[in-house]
């Protein structure tokens, strides 16, 4: 059931007008079945909504298509909203579809989505934002790139900082000549903290651990009832690691700490082309090679970052003095020195870093320039992977440079080019962390079908220690969980004087700091360290444990064996079959 639709002219800036306007009844009329009551505020918001059994929807789109899909959970909240025809704000000059929600939770995380086309230029970004009209302050929540001859998905997600008697959902255009924005299968879902949070267990049940069933069969294959089982996790599978620099090097203490947790390590700048050749001809690789040293030494893989920096501020000063064939050559050269001394040493190479953002190279060298790169690259280390990597696609929904259909327009462009991708860095340098919008980025940069990695991740250090900790735990968790991500790394570099970029994990003396202390409870849940058990009357123990490498030893009466296995991603049941023999094997 709807209420009739209406126009709306909103100064946003003014939250004296707008209480005048709902004082004066602009706003169109609740529909008999809204969000929610005065009297509903004590309530869940399962039971509020009505939705306490529906899943999170990971269904996303990346391409545009003639016709719209149906809408997410049947529209969610939507089905009984009030709609808007046209509405307006002065200060932005939208014009656009809207919705009126009301008592709308701050303790509630909300899914987004929508089909979108324009009319007018041929594509354009779309925002959806969210305002509310008790202080007049505005939050994006999804960005889609859309066109006028198909229907383009947004999807994104929010919660409110505070609760919201009344809040207006629209679209905002970035082009001036866009005259219509048509919205078509608009969804909001609601769901509880304690849905959201089962959602991700669910999740890393499914992606992050396996079932697996031990057999145990004496020599004449009869099932043996009653034997101990003891496995034990001996490695990780899921790359989670930390930027590593120069202070590392020597720093017993330092290097303890590290390979006590972490599985991965990036460089934080001992890499990049202005460290490595400061001056043309002077290559300076001793402090890379004594990085390298350690993280060999310790059994812990590494990332490569970066072979280009499209940033003009960190590209090297005499690079930036080159122009024509004398650019190319040095590029050349970089890439063929770098990945020479380093062939087969580093899991991924960032080839070409922040290019959503900065184009100095193809600027100087013409659209080809990253084609080139790649190629290059991929001759040089046919055993890395190849990686774009980029800052506020999931931190972010304003910077429509880095949206999730900007990387992925980037992407097919480029491949028309002849780049072949292979991975997808997404930096992940946090300020307060909109959780349902990334879950919303990572969906749709999944249909990419790419291994994702959030490659820098860490939060303001305009936070104190307590709120980095709490806003980390949460991007880390959904990160862990969320099926198209392959692997994380904080960037948590130590430097001197116990100074980190923005977050620092441990104070001087390597004593956890409130981050350290969430990475260390994460890292042990995360983890099956031990599990013990004895066969049923079948010959079968049964367990589920995270994928990666174990110790097995079963023993019964005076008959023992032991063994190892690997627990790799996958849907079916780990089956192992022990026999127990007795006299040599």
């Amino acid at each position: 059931m709807e209420a009739a639709a209406a126009s709306l002219l909103l100064p946003r800036a003014h939250l004296k007008l707008l209480l005048l306007l709902l004082a004066a009844g602009s706003l169109p009329q609740r529909a008999s079945a809204d969000l929610g009551s005065e009297s509903d505020r004590s309530v869940s918001p399962s039971h509020v909504y009505g939705d306490g059994g529906v899943r999170y929807d990971y269904r996303a789109y990346t391409e545009c298509k003639p016709h719209p899909e149906p809408a997410l959970y049947n529209g969610g909240v939507l089905r009984w909203a009030s709609k808007i025809a046209d509405f307006r704000t002065e200060d932005e000059g939208n014009y656009s579809p809207a919705f009126v929600l009301y008592n709308m939770s701050a303790a509630v995380a909300y899914s987004f989505s929508c089909w979108v086309k324009i009319d007018g230029p041929a594509s354009a970004h779309v925002k959806a934002k969210i305002l509310t009209l008790e202080n007049a302050a505005s939050q994006c929540i999804g960005t889609a790139l859309v066109r006028n001859d198909c229907w383009s998905f947004l999807k994104g997600g929010f919660a409110l900082n505070s609760s919201s008697q009344t809040s207006i959902l629209y679209f905002q255009t970035a082009s001036t000549n866009a005259s219509t924005i048509s919205i078509r299968s608009a969804s909001l879902q609601p769901f509880s903290p304690d849905q959201w949070n089962q959602h991700r267990e669910d999740r890393i049940q499914l992606i992050r651990k396996r079932f697996v069933n031990v057999h145990v069969s004496d020599g004449n294959g009869s099932r043996v009832v009653g034997a101990k089982v003891a496995v034990r996790q001996i490695t990780r599978d899921f790359p989670f690691g930390s930027a590593i620099s120069r202070s590392i090097i020597g720093n017993k203490p330092y290097q303890e700490w590290f390979t006590k947790r972490f599985n991965a390590a990036v460089f934080e700048n001992e890499l990049k082309w202005y460290a490595t050749e400061p001056s043309p001809g002077k290559e300076d690789y001793a402090v890379a090679d004594e990085l390298l040293r350690f993280v060999q030494s310790s059994d812990v893989m590494a990332r490569g970052h970066n072979i280009f920096w499209e940033d003009p501020r960190y590209t090297p000063a005499w690079v930036k003095n080159l122009t024509g064939s004398q650019l190319r050559a040095a590029v050349a050269g970089r890439i063929s020195s770098l990945l020479s001394r380093y062939k087969g040493d580093f899991v991924h190479w960032d080839v070409s870093n922040e290019m959503l953002h900065f184009d100095f190279y193809e600027n100087r060298l013409g659209g080809n320039a990253t084609a080139e790169f790649f190629d290059t690259a991929r001759r040089a280390d046919p055993l890395a992977t190849l990686f774009l990597n980029d800052f506020n696609v999931v931190e972010v929904c304003d910077d429509l440079s880095s949206s999730a259909d900007s990387y992925a327009a980037r992407l097919r462009q480029l491949a028309d080019g002849g780049v072949t991708f292979e991975g997808i860095g997404l930096e992940g340098h946090f300020g307060k962390p909109n959780i349902p919008y990334v879950r919303a980025v990572l969906d749709k940069l999944g249909t990419l079908r790419l291994p994702i990695w959030l490659t820098e991740v860490d939060i303001s250090g305009s936070f104190d220690h307590k709120t980095q900790a709490a806003y980390l735990e949460e991007v880390l968790r959904e990160g862990f969980a969320h099926p198209a991500v392959d692997g994380i790394m904080l960037w948590t570099a130590m430097g001197a004087n116990a100074s980190c970029y923005q977050m620092c994990l441990t104070d001087a003396n390597f004593t956890n700091l409130p981050a350290g202390e969430v990475v260390d409870r994460l890292l042990e849940e995360w983890q099956t360290r031990e599990v013990l058990g004895a066969t049923n009357d079948r010959g079968s123990f049964n367990f589920s444990a995270f994928l990666g490498e174990y110790k097995l030893s079963v023993s019964y009466q005076n008959l023992t064996a032991e063994g190892t296995f690997s627990l790799a991603r996958s849907d079916d049941t780990k089956h192992i079959n022990v026999r127990l023999l007795s006299g040599p094997a």
